[in-house]
Parts: structure tokens; sequence; C-alpha cells
């Protein structure tokens, strides 16, 4: 049995290959080739815990990953997000691997935002507004350079001095134009992508400071109290794309806010599987408002353990 660090699985999963192990995590459900199992979670006062198993396709091992969110680490100086994977053999079922999933999850989880950002925002578009500054604002920003000429990228979050750094150490590490900006106003305005990376219960970005054609990603939006866009962004989107459906009725907040009060139905709903294997249209027109709320789902985890132990 292999038993990977964060390190060995930084140093086995480029971007570049986390990016693709997304990219066929979600076209192997939107063809119905993979499955998994209804994410689970429990919380105690502000810390979930969340489970999730699923299988690529029946050629490949189950995978299961536990996860541990505990905001208050970020006082601790402490990582927020803490995670292990198990992967099982295809045929005997077992144990082949453990890893440490921290690091799997912060590459999969930018990484299918820029899958989904590559089939839902413009070819051209180019100015990245990200809205948090900690390790998953990073991610994004080096995950979506991979799929976009990235000219401007504007950095906001309530802590000043820490925006500041993580802009001035992408600057030096990506070679980009990033900016630490005052406001999320300031970050979002003309920005045709925009992306919260936040555990905010309450909503960070306005749709009135929006501009016309932006495609918004919402990952910190995974759990019913967690809300990172507001209302009249599920009132006016011409497209809401999820990772899954399911599970998004489940756990997206902003989603499962606007069933409740008839803002949206299921109907309304586009998995980015369907997208990406033509099932369903992503973007139509240059000036559409598209939403992308992403959960999380088994199969990228599968996906990118997969990866990893060279098995795709």
């Amino acid at each position: 049995m292999d038993l990977l660090s964060d390190a060995d699985v930084a140093a086995s999963l480029d971007y570049d290959a986390a990016i693709a192990s997304q990219r066929l995590a979600f076209e192997s459900l939107g063809r119905g080739e993979a499955q998994q199992a209804a994410k689970t979670a429990i919380r105690t006062g502000e810390d979930t815990v969340l489970s999730y198993l699923s299988r690529l396709s029946p050629r490949h091992g189950p995978v299961a990953k536990l996860v541990s969110v505990n905001p208050g680490n970020a006082d601790r100086d402490l990582a927020s997000i803490n995670a292990t994977v198990l992967v099982l053999d295809a045929e005997t079922g077992a144990l082949t691997a453990t890893m440490s999933g921290t690091t799997l999850t912060e590459i999969r989880t930018a990484a299918g935002s820029a899958v989904a950002l590559d089939a839902l925002a413009p070819a051209d578009a180019g100015v990245l507004a990200v809205i948090g500054s900690g390790v998953q604002a990073r991610a994004h920003v080096r995950a979506l350079s991979r799929v976009r000429a990235l000219s401007e990228v504007r950095i906001h979050s309530r802590d000043a001095a820490r925006r500041e750094s993580t802009a001035a150490a992408l600057t030096a590490e990506l070679g980009l134009d990033v900016r630490a900006v005052a406001t999320a106003a300031d970050a979002v305005r003309d920005a045709a992508m925009v992306v919260a990376c936040t555990l905010s219960p309450d909503p960070v970005i306005a749709t009135a400071d929006l501009a016309p054609g932006a495609t918004v990603v919402s990952v910190g939006s995974f759990e019913p109290h967690r809300r990172e866009v507001d209302g009249d962004l599920l009132r006016t989107a011409d497209t809401i794309v999820v990772d899954d459906v399911d599970t998004a009725t489940h756990h997206a907040g902003p989603i499962m806010a606007a069933l409740e009060t008839g803002d949206l139905d299921r109907d309304g709903l586009t998995s980015l599987g369907a997208v990406l294997t033509a099932q369903a249209a992503g973007r139509k027109s240059a000036e559409e408002l598209i939403f992308y709320n992403s959960v999380g789902i088994g199969v990228q985890d599968a996906a990118a353990a997969l990866a990893v132990l060279g098995l795709l």
C-alpha cells in the first residue's frame, strides 16, 4: 500500500494534469459512467465533517475521502480544510493507497473551476476577480492561468495585509499583473471572470456590481448556510450551472435558498457534465450572465487521486 503525503501529491499532480483529471471526472459523470454516493455532512458549531465515496468508472477502483472544515483554524495559522483519501483496487477492493487529501482537495477544486470557466467564459476573457486571499484563492489563480491568458487579476479580502501579500506572491510566482483592491466592487467591476473562495455565510459579491457577460464561480457555498452570492444572482443569471444537480440541491446554500423562495426550480439547473458532453448548452451569447456553484463532489477526488497514482 502506498502512503502519500501532501508533498507527494503536489509533486505528482501539476495543474495541467489536475485540469485534465477534472475534465475527465465531469465528462464521465455526464456520460453516466461515474458513480457516486450522496455527499454526507455532520456539522458541530462552525465545524463540519464531510464524506465522499465515488467510482470514476467500472474500470477504476473506488475512492473515499473524509474532510474536516474548521474555519477557526485561520486564527491558529492552520489550514481550514484537512482531508484524507483512500483508494481501493478495482478488482479486489484491497486498499492500494492512502494519501493526504488536503493538497489534493486544494488543487482539484481550483482545477474543477478552471474546467468550468473554460467551458463557460468567453475565449477572450482576460480579467479575473478573486474574492478571498487564502489557499483556494491562490490555487484558483494558478489554475485559471492555465486555461485563459490573464491580463489582470484583482484580489479582495477583508484582511488588507493578507490580500496584499497574496497578490505580491502570485505576481512573483506567475509573472501576472495581480493587484490587491480595497473592495469587492472594485475587484469585480468589468471583470469577465469572478471567483469567490471564502467560507462566508453572507454574500461577498453584489450582483449589481457585476459586468454584463460575467461568469461567476462560487466554491465556498458548499453548505446550506454558506452563501457567497446574493439572491439577485440566482434570479437574474441567464444560466446556472452546478457540479452535480442532486448534490447542489442538498448542499449549495445559494441554490437551496432560491429553491425555497421559488426563484429557481430544479429544471433551471444545468450540470457541468451535461455542458461538457454537449447534452446542454453553456454560454449562448457574450452578454449572458452565468453562475457556477461548485460544492465539490466525489468523482473529482477519484479522478485526482487516480491521476496522482498514474491510473487514469
